[in-house]
């Protein structure tokens, strides 16, 4: 982590110069000439006017992807080749922390602490890894008959369409990107409107980083326009995407209604955090539910946004996590003592500040926050908020917030504790506090949920895999499941 001055961060951030053209094949493209404002959170102010794409700039994407796949050089390479450009890639972001680690901040308002060392660091990692692992996979062969050879293969799918959000945007990317290309896959990247500023470094990294031209294309617009043009055209093969439920269903009918290509989907979460009171600490407990709702100012698919705690020790977790809550230093993401930032837009702050308006309407007890603060930055801050007294059947337990306002729900016993667990249109993630092994074991199998932590939250590596059911999506991102999405299986059956 740079040991970086309030002042000096503010410099920098000064002094940086984004780009603003769209990545297409190996080369800045201006494109029409429409632009839309990149405005950062954390005071109002606007970063870069960027190029606007509509269907003809994602059109030219397409067919440089196409191009780069039907006859270029990178899915015909050898695994290892590709990767050797994957851990140059790596090692580019490495180089370079800094400069992305600010733009990130900048453009979605998290603290750069986190995107220094969070973010990118998951980053790095992710294109470190794939690079690893790109010429350790294997075909297969299996037993037949003395007369027949069988041989099944993998190969590349083709050109893929990478839709990803904003509020990890490069983690996210990274995990789409990395093993497209590892598989020998074309990609064309098409980032958030709010936050295109540190993909468009990524493209240009990449092609920096030896990557064909084509290969690894960046345009940047908004949904209905260019992430529509992406999901209805018939030259992409695959479609992976990360955001909200409602904007998966929209890409599943793009699909419908073009060439029938494969969409994964990696959807929104209201995740439960389930604490028993055998929990081994209590107080790690409750302060991981705190770090857990409100890192990344709790825009994070898999927040634990529903603490479910046993009624013998809700009131003292409850009041360790308010303790927390009201501790928290919310600031300028520039100031490294800084713990929560600010949201990504003002349009989402009002969204989040009316979901608190609803809770208290609805009978639900605000415990802390549940207002603006800081508006004399000009930025999107609110307070760390918690509800008690959060009956099941409420919008606050309910509906993904995608803000830092934890709902707390009481239960009884283990048999109601899974109920409500379970009680969700969602399953990304859940966790559980207990210290008897069989419950662990019985209750990670109970809940319905791609991912369940146990004694912890938010840990993991890339050799697990991640994703959600139910209407959190399909598919999987991180570890080598992911190039299943990425890949065909061809089987050649040869008679003797």
């Amino acid at each position: 982590m740079p040991d970086l001055t309030h002042d000096e961060l503010l410099a920098r951030a000064k002094a940086l110069e984004p780009p603003v053209h769209h990545h297409i094949d190996g080369g800045d493209e201006a494109g029409g000439g429409a632009s839309f404002a990149v405005v950062s959170p954390r005071d109002g102010r606007v970063l870069a006017e960027v190029a606007d794409a509509g269907r003809a700039e994602v059109d030219l994407a397409v067919a440089a992807a196409r191009r780069a796949f039907d006859s270029g050089p990178w899915p015909r390479l050898a695994p290892a080749d590709r990767g050797r450009v994957l851990l140059r890639i790596a090692d580019l972001l490495e180089e370079r922390r800094e400069e992305l680690a600010l733009t990130v901040s900048l453009e979605m308002g998290k603290p750069f602490t986190d995107a220094h060392a969070v973010e990118l660091r998951a980053a790095v990692t992710t294109f470190r890894w794939y690079g690893q692992l790109a010429d350790k996979l294997t075909d297969e062969s299996p037993h037949t008959a003395p007369d027949s050879l069988a041989l099944i293969t993998r190969e590349p799918a083709g050109v893929v369409g990478a839709v990803v959000p904003w509020n990890f945007p490069l983690t996210l990317a990274s995990w789409k990107v990395a093993p497209a290309l590892a598989a020998g896959c074309t990609v064309v990247l098409k980032p958030s409107e709010w936050s295109p500023l540190s993909a468009l470094l990524l493209g240009r990294i990449g092609t920096e980083a030896g990557l064909p031209p084509g290969v690894l294309n960046v345009v940047t617009g908004d949904g209905p326009t260019a992430g529509s043009a992406l999901g209805l055209h018939a030259d992409v093969d695959v479609l992976a995407f990360t955001g909200s439920t409602a904007v998966g269903r929209h890409f599943l009918r793009y699909a419908a209604d073009s060439n029938l290509k494969r969409v994964w989907l990696e959807l929104g979460g209201k995740s439960p955090n389930i604490i028993l009171p055998d929990a081994p600490d209590l107080e790690k407990a409750a302060a991981t539910a705190a770090w857990g709702i409100f890192f990344n100012q709790g825009e994070m698919c898999t927040a634990p946004s529903r603490l479910l705690v046993h009624a013998s020790v809700a009131d003292e977790v409850t009041d360790a996590v308010v303790a927390r809550a009201r501790q928290l230093r919310v600031g300028d993401p520039l100031d490294p003592a800084t713990e929560m930032g600010a949201l990504a837009r003002e349009s989402h702050l009002a969204r989040v500040l009316g979901h608190v308006a609803t809770g208290v309407d609805e009978g639900a007890r605000l415990r802390t926050g549940g207002a603006r603060t800081r508006a004399e930055s000009g930025g999107s801050f609110v307070q760390p908020t918690v509800f008690d007294r959060v009956d099941p059947a409420m919008r606050l337990a309910r509906e993904e917030i995608f803000g830092p306002v934890l709902s707390v729900l009481a239960f009884d016993d283990l048999d109601e504790a899974v109920r409500l667990a379970n009680a969700t249109e969602y399953g990304l993630a859940a966790g559980l506090w207990t210290s008897d092994l069989s419950t662990a074991h019985t209750v990670s199998r109970a809940l319905r949920a791609g991912t369940v932590w146990v004694n912890c939250y938010e840990e993991g590596d890339l050799t697990v895999p991640f994703g959600g059911m139910r209407q959190s999506g399909n598919g999987r991102d991180k570890s080598a499941h992911a190039l299943e999405k990425y890949t065909e299986l061809k089987t050649t059956w040869i008679q003797l």
